[in-house]
């Protein structure tokens, strides 16, 4: 059995989010051959050398489950996509590029977070360029902390501010993007999150039937991708307000 989640924005002011999750790795995750985290992971993270005494006991859950035998796979997200090696060496964590192309019930699946695919936000694809850039990563991750928190407030308040004076279709993926991406990709699945809109869409590539499943983010309910023998299956789930 494969799972794939996303959007998980864990953060200490969500303490039911965490102990959703919390309650997700005890529970359901150790059955799993593999758990896909597709990126907003965390609500924010400014660096591996900066992790708080929270965001180290989330780090250590992974690694109980990774230890278990669960292989965890972990990709940037447009939130947390300062989350480095020293991180993922601790919680167990493989660090996987987007986009990447899985071998799942033998069939290639392309696993994306979902955020360069939405390309008609012209002003958050020139930023998003500007923050991955290698030299720009390298200054971040030297910044004293307090200009990293600060910039990352900044970030996140501008993004929230942005986000709610923009057209739907603008901060949706681009229609056109995701057959082009999958037809490069070789591939007749692609997955991600990232735009909060869980479904799944039919369409085709290259004249073939295919298909765009989109994770919800987690919020007052959680969402996860199921495949095993019988397929696949995109559902929510509600929480389980107790602790683990």
């Amino acid at each position: 059995m494969i799972l794939l989640i996303s959007d998980l924005h864990l953060q200490e002011e969500r303490p039911d989010i965490t102990r959703a999750f919390l309650h997700f790795l005890a529970t359901r995750a150790p059955a799993a051959e593999s758990l896909y985290l597709l990126g907003d992971f965390f609500e924010a993270w400014i660096g591996d050398d900066a992790m708080t005494p929270y965001q180290r006991s989330i780090c250590q859950a992974l690694r109980q489950l990774s230890d278990g035998g669960t292989k965890i796979f972990l990709m940037h997200g447009n939130r947390d996509f300062l989350l480095g090696e020293r991180f993922c060496r601790a919680a167990g964590c493989i660090l996987l590029k987007d986009p990447s192309t899985v071998l799942m019930n033998g069939e290639p699946v392309l696993l994306m977070h979902g955020d360069s695919l939405c390309t008609r936000d012209e002003a958050y694809m020139r930023l998003r360029r500007y923050l991955r850039h290698p030299i720009t990563l390298w200054i971040l991750r030297h910044l004293p902390l307090a200009q990293r928190h600060k910039l990352a407030r900044k970030l996140r308040k501008e993004s929230r501010a942005q986000t709610r004076m923009k057209a739907n279709d603008i901060v949706d993926v681009t229609p056109e993007e995701v057959p082009r991406v999958m037809a490069e990709a070789g591939v007749r699945t692609l997955i991600h999150g990232h735009t909060h809109r869980p479904a799944i869409h039919e369409l085709h590539v290259n004249g073939q039937p295919a298909r765009r499943i989109v994770l919800g983010d987690w919020d007052t309910r959680g969402w996860a991708i199921q495949i095993d023998e019988s397929g696949l299956q995109l559902a929510a789930f509600e929480f389980v307000d107790a602790a683990v």
